[in-house]
């Protein structure tokens, strides 16, 4: 069964250009598109401290890799993971699709995939490359520990409110 392939957001800078992290995550994005042709792209990411927003940069980005616009879906309201996460499973499951192929970095891969987890969604991850891939040290290692951080903390947060979230995506209906 098809999956949604889902781009998650990462910063635009200044300039209104991709940053590193957000063009990688958009080249994952492509490999992936490319393997499974038949899958919708789910551009994930509101408007940061720069605008464009970040979907929008990332569907322009796409063009230019000659991906069908008619494959290309924008979020751009969602502010962060878990709002990228809500997002791509409102989606998934509107679509009847089998789940999603997460595209970030591997720092990013497990609280994603634990997101996804909670909200009843199958995800896997995308043709993400290991390690830091040209990334400055301390910014990747600025990654890792905001993960640290961040993981538990959404942890927290998805099963405090799980019966909310899971109604908010479709999963399941309040009583």
């Amino acid at each position: 069964m098809t999956r949604a392939i889902v781009i998650f957001g990462a910063a635009v800078r200044p300039d209104g250009q991709a940053s590193p992290s957000l063009a990688r995550r958009v080249r994952y994005a492509v490999a992936a598109a490319r393997a499974a042709p038949e899958s919708p792209i789910f551009c994930s990411g509101g408007v940061g401290r720069f605008g464009p927003s970040e979907a929008s940069l990332m569907a322009d980005l796409l063009a230019r890799a000659e991906i069908p616009a008619g494959r290309i879906v924008l979020d751009e309201d969602s502010r962060d993971t878990l709002e990228n996460v809500i997002a791509a499973s409102r989606f998934i499951r509107a679509e009847g699709l089998a789940g999603a192929v997460a595209c970030t970095d591997s720092y990013h891969l497990p609280r994603v995939r634990m997101l996804f987890r909670a909200l009843e969604i199958d995800a896997e991850s995308g043709p993400v490359s290991a390690g830091r891939v040209g990334t400055r040290r301390g910014y990747w290692l600025g990654m890792h520990a905001r993960e640290v951080v961040a993981y538990p903390y959404d942890l927290a947060v998805v099963m405090w409110r799980r019966r909310e979230l899971l109604t908010l995506t479709g999963a399941a209906r309040p009583d």
